[in-house]
């Protein structure tokens, strides 16, 4: 299984949204945590949608080399 734009952007997205929720959180900064939150929500869809794809084009894969003779 390969790694595709999705998954690493995802996962990048998900990570600097963490770290900008807990900056929020200790300067006390609502709307700053709320942005992290946010961010690191959209990052974990897009991390999610990039590992669907991947076991979508594997299970493709997986079939051909059923149906072939």
């Amino acid at each position: 299984m390969g790694i595709n734009k999705d998954q690493v952007d995802g996962r990048v997205r998900e990570a600097t949204g963490k770290v900008q929720e807990v900056a929020g959180r200790v300067v006390g900064n609502p709307t700053q945590e709320l942005k992290g939150k946010v961010k690191k929500t959209i990052g974990t869809a897009q991390a999610g949608l990039g590992d669907a794809k991947e076991r979508f084009k594997s299970n493709v894969k997986d079939a051909d080399k059923d149906t072939r003779p």
